[in-house]
């Protein structure tokens, strides 16, 4: 099936939420399998956002995150958690919490998979108390993170969540 994304252009990123979630939630409703629809998912949101690295890593063995589906250049491939979290992504998935990073640099154990990167956010998707994956968002720029971003990615991630943990 194609889809075709809209987003307007001079909207606020806010109003930019409110137009790709819909189109998100109808992209993985016809879809079953959990990573086609995590490919579309980074996919959307760096298309939408146009951030330097969009992506999920995935619990591999209840201790260590893989990298999966994303959008932009070369990624870590493995992120411990347990029993020691490295970087945002480690620290999110133990805490089972959404972390805004507005400047990498002063992240005490920051994994700089790219030197680019200067804010991320990451948000957990969390399983009867088990981390199942995150969602990895690093931008260019400092500060490009806030409460709007948790709050709409989180509700993402709820149907994901919903869709193929539920």
């Amino acid at each position: 099936m194609s889809h075709q994304l809209a987003i307007s252009k001079d909207a606020s990123k806010a109003e930019i939420y409110d137009e790709i979630l819909p189109q998100i939630e109808a992209v993985i409703e016809g879809e079953d399998n959990l990573i086609a629809n995590l490919a579309n998912i980074a996919a959307i949101l760096h298309e939408a956002f146009g951030n330097l690295w969009t992506g999920f890593y995935v619990n591999d063995d209840g201790k260590t995150l893989v990298l999966g589906p994303f959008q932009g250049p070369l990624a870590c491939t493995r992120i411990p958690f347990s029993p020691i979290p490295r970087g945002v992504c480690g620290a999110s998935a133990a805490q089972q919490k959404t972390f805004i990073v507005p400047d990498v640099d002063k992240f005490e154990g920051h994994i700089a998979c790219s030197s680019a990167s200067r804010s991320e956010i990451v948000v957990p998707l969390v399983v009867d108390g088990t981390t199942k994956l995150v969602l990895d968002i690093d931008s260019l720029e400092l500060n490009s993170f806030d409460e709007v971003d948790a709050r709409c990615l989180e509700r993402m991630l709820d149907h994901v969540k919903s869709k193929h943990f539920g």
